[in-house]
């Protein structure tokens, strides 16, 4: 292991159509991800990944099994270079990717779950009715006053605690909007409306999380090899039965994807790679731990800079 490394996995809003492309042409490997993930979803990933179409990808029961699918088409990739991290995280449905990467879940089972978990989470809210928006430059104490308020008219709550100055925050649709309104009347510098078709990490999420309950309990889980920092407490968790408890516990619950970053910081995490499309995490980290190294796994351009930046550095 490699003492001062963490991994970390992005979540929704990280998809983009041609993601993931660049290690399927040049690395056969990569390729048997993909065939065992077209095998278990009954329609062809690789194709979806790269050519869309964007609303069909954007549909959180599609875009869940194409991340995981990437993200550990990626990590396939970085795999020959043997480096090892001391811990992993993945923000929302990263988590299972960072579980596959860390011993927990065969690809195969986090496949299974994930399509599971996005067809529920998809049923439990009425297309429409949801909407998911970052919020900028507002305080925690801000933003929980205003959805408190706002929750008058509806559902709405704090979903990602991201970075400073950056949380999200979910729930129905009109309560989300009341809630933007409030927030920059106290400041908000900005509201951007996300990719995510489902208000996930709220109360919106509990009968999901019911469900996918069986589905947990159902698959074979093993502890890890390397912590991984949990979304819903910031803990490091290794045992199955912790794990399968925190999963369920993610879907109603915010990401803590702050206090995250800072636990593995205590544990020694100096250099964080993000493993997958995209580099949301990597941006989120810069304003989370400024001291710290960050890098990427994408395609082979960002593979070779982040193989070559640590051979140097060690």
């Amino acid at each position: 292991m490699t003492p001062d490394l963490a991994l970390l996995f992005p979540g929704q809003g990280s998809q983009s159509v041609g993601m993931g492309r660049a290690f399927y042409d040049v690395v056969p490997e990569v390729r048997n991800v993909y065939e065992e993930a077209t095998g278990i979803l009954g329609y062809d990933i690789a194709k979806l990944c790269f050519d869309g179409p964007a609303d069909r990808l954007n549909a959180t029961e599609y875009t869940q099994p194409a991340l995981l699918t990437v993200s550990i088409a990626a990590l396939r990739a970085f795999e020959p270079a043997g480096i090892r991290s001391i811990a992993v995280a993945g923000h929302s449905l990263g988590e299972y990717s960072a579980l596959v990467a860390a011993g927990g879940l065969t690809f195969g089972t986090a496949v299974s779950l994930v399509q599971k978990r996005g067809r529920y989470m998809a049923e439990a809210v009425s297309p429409g009715r949801g909407l998911v928006a970052a919020v900028l430059g507002v305080s925690k104490e801000v933003v929980n006053e205003a959805c408190r308020e706002a929750a008058s008219i509806g559902i709405v709550s704090p979903a990602n605690f991201n970075c400073p100055g950056q949380i999200v925050i979910a729930g129905d649709k009109a309560a989300v909007e009341r809630a933007i309104e409030l927030m920059k009347a106290k400041g908000c510098r900005k509201a951007i409306p996300l990719p995510v078709s489902v208000p996930v990490h709220t109360p919106l999420m509990q009968d999901a999380a019911n469900r996918l309950a069986h589905d947990v309990d159902r698959a074979i889980w093993s502890g890890l090899k390397m912590p991984l920092i949990n979304n819903a407490e910031a803990r490091p968790l290794r045992l199955a039965a912790d794990l399968k408890a925190s999963v369920i516990r993610q879907l109603p619950s915010p990401v803590l994807w702050e206090e995250s970053i800072k636990v593995m910081q205590g544990m020694g995490v100096k250099t964080f790679i993000e493993v997958g499309p995209g580099t949301v995490l990597t941006g989120l980290v810069k304003r989370i731990a400024r001291d710290a190294t960050t890098l990427n796994v994408q395609d082979s351009q960002s593979l070779d800079a982040t193989v070559k930046a640590l051979t140097v550095n060690r």
